[in-house]
């Protein structure tokens, strides 16, 4: 695990350096390769985790009284086409994708955002709405605009294209000429 507020060794649980969420998730995951990397930059805590992992590490951060994340803000995807190097792990993984999540705690007034990195060729991560019910329309945003499946959702299908659209248009190799199929209207 590497991480950029830490000494080269990884961050230890009770760092100055790494704030409270931080720390409890390092501290609970040291030693099991779930996580890959860790950052603090302006107050904004990330911690990066293996996508065969997400629903334990989500599970964890829900229900940990310490950490109590209750509310899922925010989940997106991110194409890093020909830029892995701006994010080191990305290219020892060959990762072209990151889902993303942003998690709120109301009660503690604390946030954290998860990184899961995925391959091309493997565009598959666990859903995350059998933990934040809420996580449904963003899954299905992110499976519209970038192709990545999310297995064990309730509904994954588009959410803001028409079903015989061609290809997913946030992805930065989708042509931005590309004509796609007319439809006619329903009657």
């Amino acid at each position: 695990m590497k991480s950029d507020s830490a000494p080269a060794g990884g961050a230890r649980s009770g760092d100055a350096t790494s704030g409270p969420p931080l720390a409890i998730v390092i501290e609970k995951y040291a030693d099991m390769g779930v996580v890959i990397h860790t950052h603090r930059l302006h107050g904004d805590e990330t911690v990066v985790v293996h996508a065969e992992d997400i629903l334990d590490v989500m599970n964890f951060l829900r229900k940990d009284d310490r950490l109590n994340f209750d509310m899922m803000m925010d989940l997106t995807a991110v194409d890093y086409l020909d830029n892995q190097n701006l994010n080191p792990y990305l290219a020892e993984m060959n990762a072209r994708f990151e889902v993303v999540y942003h998690l709120y705690s109301i009660g503690k007034n604390h946030r954290i955002r998860v990184k899961a990195p995925l391959a091309e060729d493997n565009l598959f991560i666990n859903s995350i709405t059998g933990i934040w019910g809420g996580a449904d329309w963003f899954e299905r945003e992110a499976f519209d605009m970038y192709g990545i499946v999310f297995r064990g959702h309730p509904n994954l299908k588009r959410i803001l294209l028409y079903e015989k659209f061609e290809g997913h248009p946030l992805r930065k190799d989708y042509p931005k000429t590309k004509r796609q199929p007319l439809i006619g209207p329903r009657n």
